[in-house]
């Protein structure tokens, strides 16, 4: 009997002061996209005429431990017993040694990044056109672009030819053999800064002659640098909320801001979360932390959770009781399952299954 209780506080402690290469997510906050947070609007629109809402159009969150935290092996198991909770191999929230404060970085990038999409794929549901144009979004240090290029010039064109996307720079470059020069058309970025303050195209284009060299992991021809999209509104847009990251929210705000710039209420009072990317042409994309998303929702009072098509299977192999999960592809398929919420008419509402 001595010897047993010896062992049983051997493990204990080993259980306690061993850490294992665990980490936790668990639901997070949600939050209504067309309330307020911290006593500020989410969504503010200004320049262009809005309309009374109602109801929840709530984004959903997941909490996920520290880069440095260090779980031992007691709160493991009790994570694994739990249902509100996952355990899941430290790598998968943080590869490659990946710091809490690079982490934290590359999620404000992102969240940043689903604003500007949410935004353009909103006012492109509801025909407001919106300028679009190809730019420098970064220069890689040491390259051939340091110092010649900088972020926010307007890409026009790449050895004379147009480009109209952020892929066209790097299809026209790697046309190119390492050493061969290649010409760059552009629009420096104080220039387009000043051009979009005052609500005109920028002009007054420059061209930049660079040697190409030779890419790290292949033969391919680079200049170092990362194209990207800018955008100009008709009106003025402002996403206002603190402490959140990631691209997930991108939906929601999309699907707020079209219920603010339309007449009637998109959801007729009820409460409905859901999840998923956007990008500029209104496709939904797939998330992380499905599950913990759910109960999340479910928690705070949601009875609809819009779905991302490819998350649908995980999802609905553990839907939280009196959560409908609607299965959504594009931001019209979202605006449309809506307008069967409001109205009651959910017969036909796609849902999501687990097969």
């Amino acid at each position: 009997m001595l010897a047993s209780t010896l062992v049983l506080i051997a493990l204990l402690c080993a259980g306690v002061f061993i850490p294992v290469p665990y980490a936790e997510m668990s639901p997070g906050p949600t939050v209504n996209t067309l309330g307020d947070a911290r006593g500020e609007p989410v969504l503010r629109i200004s320049g262009r005429k809005t309309y009374p809402t109602s109801g929840h159009l709530n984004m959903t969150t997941v909490r996920v431990t520290g880069a440095d935290y260090r779980m031992n092996l007691v709160e493991a198991v009790y994570g694994w017993l739990g249902h509100d909770s996952v355990i899941v191999p430290h790598d998968t929230l943080y590869p490659d040694g990946k710091t809490e404060e690079q982490s934290t970085q590359e999620n404000a990038e992102e969240f940043s990044q689903s604003q500007e999409s949410a935004k353009v794929a909103a006012l492109k549901e509801l025909d407001i056109p919106v300028t679009s144009r190809v730019v420098v979004s970064t220069v890689v240090k040491d390259s051939p672009s340091e110092g010649r290029l900088h972020a926010g010039d307007v890409i026009r064109s790449v050895d004379g030819t147009a480009v109209k996307k952020p892929e066209d720079v790097a299809a026209l470059v790697t046309e190119h053999e390492p050493g061969e020069k290649v010409t760059f058309t552009v629009v420096p970025a104080k220039e387009a800064a000043a051009a979009e303050k005052a609500g005109r195209e920028p002009e007054g284009t420059e061209k930049v002659v660079l040697t190409t060299e030779k890419a790290p992991e292949d033969d391919r021809a680079i200049v170092g640098i990362q194209a990207g999209t800018d955008h100009t509104f008709p009106f003025e847009i402002d996403i206002e909320l603190a402490d959140v990251g990631g691209p997930s929210a991108g939906l929601m705000f999309s699907l707020g801001i079209v219920d603010k710039l339309t007449p009637g209420e998109m959801t007729g009072g009820r409460f409905v979360a859901g999840t998923g990317t956007i990008d500029d042409a209104g496709e939904v994309g797939p998330i992380g932390g499905i599950n913990m998303k759910l109960v999340g929702a479910r928690d705070a009072g949601a009875t609809y959770f819009l779905t991302p098509e490819d998350n649908c299977a995980s999802a609905a192999s553990d839907t939280p009781s009196g959560l409908t999960l609607v299965k959504v592809k594009t931001l019209a398929d979202a605006t449309k399952s809506m307008d069967r919420i409001r109205t009651g008419d959910t017969a036909d509402l796609p849902t999501c299954s687990a097969k």
